[in-house]
């Protein structure tokens, strides 16, 4: 079933709406509230690579006040454990049964920050309910609910004392993005308490409503000649040759999703190949894995991504139906 033009005008309304909103509380950074909100609607998850400071916590709480959700934060540390974010079960005396005690991962907004400081055994404990939506605890598996962000966090500067995140956790990560610092006209803005305290932003939209936007979005026609040019792409990130792990399918899947998501939030019932264009580095960079000599030489994964979408050539034929 394809979303009609109706759905589709009300999805870009609404869509505008929160990132209208979430802007008041993290100004001048339209552009990364926007792909993070494409990620929520496309059941992704976001990885913030950002220096201290830059309104990561900020952009989490007001995402979570904007769809009435509930958010948490974890900070993590080299001795963070595995229950202390999944939870753990404690045995109640007096009712001489076990009970479970749910961590801060049970919540619709999920901010992990500096996720890169924990060991990987802790890293792991993410693994499961980013990819499952749920969390096995003894043996029992116990649904996080809907919707359900984890905006993680690293800083890129700072690596003494870090572990550094493996590639199949790296992958599970729809996009990644940075916040970075303000230009001069936003940080007058900020200095001069223009920007809204989260916790007095209204709410735009329900949880329940969000999820329906999210089906909405999963109903965008994709044109065959969109899906070759996405399929075209990733192999130009296997061949290329700084590239020594290329974009799994995993990454074309996920730069499908996004592009029906960011479709929508256009207004439109399909998707075109700018719409892929305009998403594909956020979602497709982190996924590679350059050569030693390639990184030493300066080259980014950006920079191979962006050469990849200079080479393959888009689909000319109206992609419409």
């Amino acid at each position: 079933m394809t979303i009609s033009q109706e759905q589709a005008t009300w999805f870009a309304q609404t869509f505008a709406q929160l990132a209208d909103n979430v802007e008041r509380a993290v100004l001048g950074k339209r552009h990364v509230v926007e792909l993070v909100l494409t990620t929520m609607l496309s059941d992704g998850h976001v990885l913030l690579e950002d220096v201290p400071g830059t309104g990561k916590t900020s952009l989490a709480r007001a995402m979570a006040q904007s769809v009435q959700g509930t958010n948490t934060r974890i900070q993590f540390t080299p001795d963070l454990l595995p229950g202390d974010i999944t939870g753990i079960t404690v045995y109640d005396q007096k009712e001489g049964a076990f009970e479970f005690h749910a961590g801060p991962v049970f919540a619709n907004i999920v901010l992990a920050d500096e996720i890169n400081r924990a060991s990987p055994k802790t890293q792991s404990a993410l693994l499961e309910v980013m990819e499952e939506g749920r969390v096995t605890v003894d043996g029992v598996s116990r649904e996080v609910g809907v919707p359900f962000l984890v905006l993680a966090t690293q800083n890129p500067v700072e690596q003494a004392g870090t572990y550094r995140l493996p590639e199949a956790q790296l992958d599970r990560f729809m996009m990644r993005t940075s916040l970075g610092y303000p230009d001069h006209a936003a940080t007058v803005r900020i200095l001069d308490g223009a920007a809204v305290a989260t916790a007095d932003l209204a709410a735009v939209i329900t949880p329940q409503a969000l999820v329906g936007m999210a089906d909405l979005a999963a109903d965008v026609y994709v044109d065959a000649l969109v899906l070759d040019y996405i399929a075209r792409i990733v192999d130009g990130t296997r061949s290329a040759d700084e590239v020594r792990l290329g974009v799994s399918i995993r990454g074309a899947l996920a730069l499908t999703r996004a592009t029906r998501t960011r479709a929508a939030s256009q207004g439109r019932t399909y998707a075109t190949p700018d719409d892929v264009k305009s998403l594909a580095v956020a979602v497709l960079s982190h996924r590679l894995i350059l050569h030693p000599e390639a990184e030493f030489d300066g080259v980014t994964q950006e920079a191979v991504v962006g050469q990849v979408l200079l080479d393959v050539a888009p689909p000319t034929r109206r992609e419409a139906v």
